[in-house]
């Protein structure tokens, strides 16, 4: 896996050897980056911006978005072997100084409360696909008003997974990538 686009083009990403990370596919990801780059609904500029990537893995998302320009990404996981790899990815990267990294449970704690209000142009959440949670997470989001006025919230789901998201969320987009889909809101 590497970095598809930007500044930091083909570096490696370094990937988890067991099977309980499931990190964002090349193609997935460059499609993401397409539609932010260049659909008429959502066109947003990556570079300057302020990224806050939950369920962030290895970080795959969060370091696209350094190549593309991102002043800084703050990176939210607890599986402590993807905390492992993250770090080494961002020294990998030499992007240290542009990341924050957070090991916490989003569920167990009130780690949200403690973000700055409007700081994030962009949320990127990729759960589990099982996880059933996201809606509240959602809620809590939009009550926190973490997410800058014409910021996006952009979260990746298995294709057949049937969220039940608060009133507060704007869906703006879906699209469908092999077993995957990608909801763009705000």
């Amino acid at each position: 896996m590497r970095i598809i686009s930007g500044a930091l083009k083909g570096k490696k990403i370094f990937q988890p050897k067991d099977k309980l990370t499931r990190p964002l596919k090349d193609l997935t990801k460059e499609s993401i980056f397409n539609i932010i780059k260049h659909s008429n609904l959502i066109k947003y500029e990556i570079e300057n911006s302020n990224i806050l990537d939950l369920f962030s893995g290895i970080g795959s998302f969060g370091f696209e978005c350094i190549s593309h320009g991102a002043l800084n990404v703050t990176f939210l996981e607890n599986y402590s072997n993807a905390i492992e790899i993250l770090k080494k990815n961002s020294q990998n990267l030499k992007c240290e100084n542009k990341i924050k990294i957070i090991s916490d449970n989003i569920f167990d704690s009130n780690i949200l409360d403690n973000l700055k209000k409007n700081n994030f142009e962009i949320i990127f959440l990729d759960p589990p696909y099982k996880e059933r949670r996201l809606g509240g997470l959602l809620k809590r989001i939009i009550k926190l008003n973490i997410l800058k006025k014409d910021g996006i919230i952009i979260i990746h789901r298995h294709k057949n997974e049937r969220d039940d998201f608060p009133d507060e969320f704007n869906t703006l987009k879906i699209k469908t990538y092999g077993i995957s889909k990608i909801i763009f809101g705000n």
